[in-house]
């Protein structure tokens, strides 16, 4: 088995931790069915190396001794089993262990080591380097958990290929909003000149913003169209200056209110107000390690 870390480290990923001296398996900090021997031999493994494939030949290895006979394709799936239902995880929508079918397996959530006395807290896989499904490779911080943002382990995995056809869609739907914003500039010119001067400054923000989210979107768009790499890490950077203008981008409806009503713009900025967290969270849920 790969030498643990010195001191005997605590492990912590999502709502579990686990010692690594001692095996005991905690839940929100209370006390779980022991693990069987092999089972916990095989976490502590993954967990030492998260994100990284552990091969079933690595396993054979390090967990049953050449001289030993047994059937080992039984035993190392009995144990991956006895350690989802440990960890509540699914071997279909895995959220902790991932099967790379014929290979091995991945520890795919977050892992954060317990520091130990006189020391900072390391961080496991702070960055990673993972698969899109379609065999592009991206890069994956572990951000920060927020109390109001999702975190990467708490989302289900989707495809790459679905995440991307609806983050083009939320793309071209906001291209439509600058467009026609802009090919409207005489009709909106009339509201302009009606409203009151807050109102009038919040239009006028909203037409001179869809210069700079034009671009912005149409490389978002491409990006997505042609699988790019670093879209997911990308997009996470450019989420803080794209928010305050999705937001604004929400009040778009009350340029219609003429043609659709006060009520339908009242639900069209509510359903706006949560396009740009739905982006992220789409990444997230895509952009998590898939098999190579």
């Amino acid at each position: 088995m790969t030498e643990p870390h010195s001191g005997s480290p605590t492990f912590r990923f999502g709502v579990f931790e686990i010692d690594a001296d001692t095996g005991e398996l905690r839940k929100e900090g209370k006390a779980q069915p022991r693990l069987r021997d092999q089972s916990l031999r095989i976490l502590l493994m993954l967990l030492e190396r998260p994100r990284d494939l552990v091969t079933r030949d690595e396993l054979r290895e390090k967990l049953w001794s050449s001289d030993t006979f047994v059937d080992f394709d039984h035993g190392v799936n009995t144990a991956i089993n006895q350690l989802r239902n440990a960890l509540g995880d699914s071997a279909s929508n895995p959220r902790f262990i991932q099967t790379l079918p014929r290979r091995g397996y991945r520890f795919i959530a977050p892992v954060e080591i317990a520091s130990q006395p006189g020391s900072q807290p390391p961080v496991a896989d702070s960055t990673a380097a993972v698969s899109s499904g379609d065999g592009a490779e991206i890069s994956a911080p572990a951000a920060p958990r927020s109390l109001i943002l999702s975190d990467a382990h708490d989302l289900p995995v989707i495809s790459s290929g679905i995440a991307r056809t609806l983050f083009s869609l939320v793309q071209l739907i906001y291209l439509t909003f600058y467009i026609v914003s802009l090919a409207r500039l005489s009709k909106i010119d009339a509201i302009l000149t009606e409203a009151r001067d807050p109102v009038r400054l919040i239009l006028t923000v909203l037409i001179i913003t869809a210069a700079a989210g034009i671009p912005t979107r149409l490389y978002l768009l491409t990006a997505a169209a042609f699988n790019y790499r670093g879209l997911a890490a990308k997009f996470r950077r450019l989420f803080p200056f794209l928010l305050p203008l999705d937001e604004l981008w929400a009040l778009a409806p009350f340029l219609l209110i003429q043609q659709i009503g006060f009520g339908l713009v009242i639900a069209s900025t509510a359903a706006l107000l949560y396009l740009p967290f739905s982006q992220r969270s789409l990444l997230l849920m895509a952009f998590t390690p898939r098999p190579r």
